[in-house]
């Protein structure tokens, strides 16, 4: 099957050079020449696997896309040809993959074509966002030890509303009714969790709560969020190129992001000095939303006063802390389960600045 798989594409590759418009006639002419006139007796259920097998190496990506296209897998990540994982439904295991050599590197290159990104020895690290708005990462040797890590995040292409969410276990109906009024009240939200315990699917539910007429602007540092609002812009970050200029971090879309009549702010994480940027915003009256990674509410606090410091020496405790319990009006921490569940553990409400950041759970 493999040597047939080849000589179809090989023939619809070099047909497609003369004629592009007609592929999808060139496709159907090779399967049924080798379905007809080829030397292997076909039947039925093994001429549908080799369209469905060809039509994924030249139109898709290969022994990858049946991953992309199962909606139960979250993430794919590959440590090796023959090492190949996937978390399905918050649950991690290896699955039966086989990769020749040098296809894993093909299929990468062709999925970073359309967005301009490479990979190599200058280069060894890839952030990028796939046509169908997965997140796509990956690190080649030398920094790896011998082979390419790949790692493939998959996001929802519909948004999973806070109905869902409750209907799931994931949120309660009290949790849901406080997080609805807060969105519609203007409070500002800070979403933690550790990773797969689903910061980015709250987020997205509780944009789904705000008003429909808000003005999102949302910055991350790949593509990952999911909005309702009519009026929304996204952006992401840019990796420097290969003389190290073109660079666009996320303190400077936080900060363009401020110049763009934005009625809520949305920041996807918050990891380092950009942190600053966020506290001076939500202090100038602009609601925001924004994920921390972080093992309870309180530690996201911790973390949250921490981060700021990163943005220089001239940054100090007595600014930052005030700042947070100013402008952060509720916490809420999510929950990984061991059965691959997800839920919110807690809900902090912010306290009042008495020389300290305090909050109260609610629920």
């Amino acid at each position: 099957m493999s040597q047939i798989l080849s000589r179809v594409a090989q023939l619809v590759r070099a047909e497609a050079a003369l004629n592009p418009i007609g592929i999808d006639a060139v496709f159907n002419k090779a399967i049924d020449a080798e379905v007809e006139l080829g030397d292997a007796r076909l039947n039925l259920e093994q001429e549908i696997e080799l369209r469905r097998s060809a039509e994924n190496q030249i139109f898709g990506f290969g022994k990858l896309q049946p991953l992309l296209e199962a909606e139960d897998i979250e993430e794919i990540w590959i440590n090796s040809d023959s090492q190949v994982f996937v978390s399905e439904r918050g649950l991690n295991r290896q699955i039966q993959l086989q990769f020749m050599p040098g296809e894993l590197s093909g299929l990468i290159e062709r999925m970073l074509r359309p967005v301009g990104r490479r990979l190599d020895r200058s280069s060894p690290f890839v952030d990028a966002t796939l046509p169908g708005g997965s997140r796509l990462h990956v690190v080649i040797p030398d920094i790896t030890r011998q082979n390419w890590s790949v790692n493939i995040r998959k996001f929802p292409k519909k948004i999973r509303t806070m109905d869902d969410l409750v209907s799931a276990g994931m949120v309660s109906p009290r949790q849901a009714e406080i997080l609805g009024e807060a969105m519609r009240g203007q409070k500002n939200i800070l979403v933690s969790g550790a990773t797969q315990a689903g910061k980015t699917t709250l987020l997205s539910a509780l944009l789904d709560c705000a008003n429909r007429g808000d003005r999102i602007i949302s910055v991350e540092e790949t593509f990952e969020l999911r909005a309702p609002q009519v009026d929304w812009v996204a952006m992401q970050t840019r990796q420097p190129n290969l003389e190290g200029i073109g660079e666009v971090s996320l303190r400077r879309l936080i900060k363009e992001a401020l110049r763009m009549r934005p009625t809520r702010l949305v920041v996807g994480e918050v990891r380092e000095a950009e942190a600053l940027d966020l506290l001076i915003a939500l202090n100038s009256g602009l609601p925001g939303i924004c994920t921390i990674h972080a093992n309870s509410a309180e530690s996201a606090l911790l973390k949250l006063s921490t981060l700021p410091l990163l943005a220089g020496q001239n940054i100090s405790m007595e600014f930052i802390k005030p700042a947070i319990s100013s402008c952060i009006d509720y916490v809420v921490h999510c929950e990984l389960l061991a059965n691959g569940s997800r839920r919110i553990a807690e809900i902090r409400r912010l306290l009042p600045f008495d020389g300290s950041i305090r909050s109260e759970s609610l629920c």
